[in-house]
């Protein structure tokens, strides 16, 4: 495999909306850069966290383009374009290539049809860029079978279901760039020599999180209350957390 597209902890950014629900796409890349400053190595722009369902395809075109001229050049920026069907999911890949994407994370699609076919036509729409798999259940089941990993054209996988018993079987059979996307889990992942993690509680936390990946278990404990405030209401728990630590907007579009 190829150097990995970053190592260490990226942050899955909160999209920031003004007080009448429009995208803030200047307050939202000033978001990143702050992050970038504290510690995070990448930046996802319109995944999950960044409630990408309610942004239309040129809020995303806008919001990536006003990230990346942001963003200092080293830090690789990563569009969400993960979609319900593969049309959708290459045509929003397209988009994101034309637009300044240093690489693609892409849902997989709910029910899982067509894993191959799906993620086959993305990496064609892809150009060469690095596609990361994402494999989250909570949003759209039932999620990447482990033992398909190795048989997509993919160069890594995010996974955010925080099991350990599924992230020791993907160490064990794939050999891409593994990316954990559940903040319980940072500790163990470090440990067993994950590539990274892609995290929401990274915009809160950064330092705690790039600590807690690094083996700092007293730095993962801090952590939990974080990830369980943001998880409990979200995306409102964790706009909360971000404007009581940097002032940004609580304005959510979900809930």
């Amino acid at each position: 495999m190829a150097e990995p597209l970053f190592r260490g902890v990226g942050v899955a950014l909160a999209t920031l909306f003004d007080d009448a629900g429009e995208l803030d796409a200047k307050a939202t890349a000033g978001h990143a850069a702050t992050l970038v400053d504290l510690g995070v190595r990448a930046v996802v722009v319109a995944g999950s966290t960044g409630e990408a369902a309610t942004l239309t395809p040129e809020e995303r075109i806008a919001l990536l383009i006003e990230v990346r001229r942001t963003v200092p050049s080293g830090v690789p920026v990563l569009a969400g374009t993960g979609a319900p069907s593969r049309r959708q999911a290459v045509a929003l890949t397209r988009a994101a290539v034309d637009h300044g994407a240093d690489a693609l994370l892409v849902l997989s699609p709910p029910g899982s049809v067509g894993l191959r076919s799906y993620y086959g036509s993305v990496a064609d729409a892809a150009s060469g860029l690095p596609v990361l798999a994402y494999h989250y259940p909570k949003s759209s089941q039932p999620g990447i079978p482990v033992e398909l990993l190795p048989e997509l054209p993919i160069q890594g996988a995010k996974d955010s279901s925080g099991d350990p018993e599924r992230l020791l079987a993907e160490l064990d059979t794939f050999d891409g760039w593994l990316y954990v996307g559940a903040s319980s889990i940072l500790t163990m992942a470090g440990a067993l020599g994950c590539t990274g993690a892609i995290l929401a509680v990274a915009n809160v936390e950064p330092e705690r999180a790039k600590a807690a990946f690094a083996g700092n278990a007293a730095a993962q404990r801090a952590l939990f209350a974080s990830h369980a405030a943001a998880r409990s209401d979200f995306p409102h728990g964790l706009k909360r957390l971000m404007a009581e630590r940097f002032g940004t907007s609580r304005t959510a579009r979900l809930g």
